[in-house]
C-alpha cells in the first residue's frame, strides 16, 4: 500500500478557505493536490481558472495535478503550466489534436496526462502512451463530486494497467469519481495506484483529513 498515493480533490474543500484547505490536506499526509477545473461548457460545471491556481500555489509544495474539463483546452495550456501545474490532464474529446496537446505540454515542462470519461475508448492511447505520465479514468461522468462509483470503469481499469506494463515507462494510473474507503479497494485491485478523493478525504472537517487519507491509502 505504500505504493498508493492520494490527490484529495480540493472541489469538496471549503472554497471560503482554499488556501487553508490545501495546507491541510498537505500536512495531512496527501500526495498530490487534485485541482478539478470546469468551464460550464465541456461539463454543466464551473469552478476555478488559472488565477486562483496561482494564489494557491504558495500553500504546498505538493505536485499540483490539474484536471482540464474545459474545451477547446490547448488556448489555456500555457495559463494553467505558468501558474503552477506540475501535471496537466486533458480529455480527447476536448481538443482536435490530441498528440499535439500532448506535446504542447511536454514543451511546457509540465508532465502530460490524458482522461478517460465512461463511455471513452481506451484506444485513443494507442499513440499517445508513449509520452503520458498518467492516465486518468473517471469513475462517474465528469462535472460533479459525490457521484457514484461506476463498477464498469475497473474492466478498463484492468486493461490500461495491462498496456502501462507492456510499455516498461512509469505511468500513474489514476482514478476519479466516487473514491471512498469502500471503492477504494476495487480501483487498487484493478491496478490502480493514485486515488482522487473529494468527499472521502474533506468529510469531518480538518480533524480527521489525516484519519480519511490514511484510510484510503491502507484500503
Amino acid at each position: 500500500m505504500s505504493n498508493i498515493r492520494i490527490a484529495p480533490s480540493i472541489l469538496s474543500a471549503d472554497f471560503a478557505r482554499l488556501g487553508e484547505e490545501v495546507r491541510a490536506i498537505d500536512a495531512a499526509g496527501a500526495d498530490y493536490i487534485h485541482v478539478d477545473v470546469m468551464d460550464g461548457h465541456f461539463v454543466p460545471n464551473m469552478t476555478i481558472g488559472p488565477a486562483v491556481v496561482k494564489a494557491l500555489r504558495p500553500h504546498s509544495t505538493k505536485p499540483f495535478d490539474v484536471h482540464l474539463m474545459i474545451a477547446p483546452v490547448d488556448p489555456y495550456l500555457e495559463a494553467f503550466a505558468e501558474a503552477g501545474a506540475d501535471i496537466l490532464s486533458v480529455h480527447p474529446e476536448s481538443g482536435p489534436h490530441l498528440h499535439r496537446t500532448v506535446q504542447t505540454i511536454k514543451a511546457l515542462g509540465r508532465k502530460a496526462g490524458v482522461v478517460l470519461n465512461p463511455a471513452t475508448s481506451l484506444d485513443v492511447l494507442d499513440y499517445v502512451i508513449e509520452h503520458l505520465d498518467l492516465i486518468l479514468v473517471m469513475s462517474v461522468n465528469p462535472g460533479f463530486g459525490g457521484q457514484s462509483f461506476i463498477t464498469s470503469q475497473l474492466r478498463k481499469i484492468e486493461a490500461i494497467r495491462a498496456r502501462i506494463d507492456e510499455t516498461g515507462r512509469d505511468i500513474d494510473l489514476e482514478v476519479d469519481g466516487g473514491v471512498d474507503r469502500d471503492t477504494c479497494q476495487l480501483a487498487i485491485d484493478a491496478g490502480a495506484n493514485v486515488l482522487v478523493a473529494g468527499t472521502a478525504t474533506f468529510r469531518g472537517g480538518p480533524d480527521k483529513y489525516a484519519e480519511n487519507i490514511a484510510a484510503l491509502r491502507g484500503a
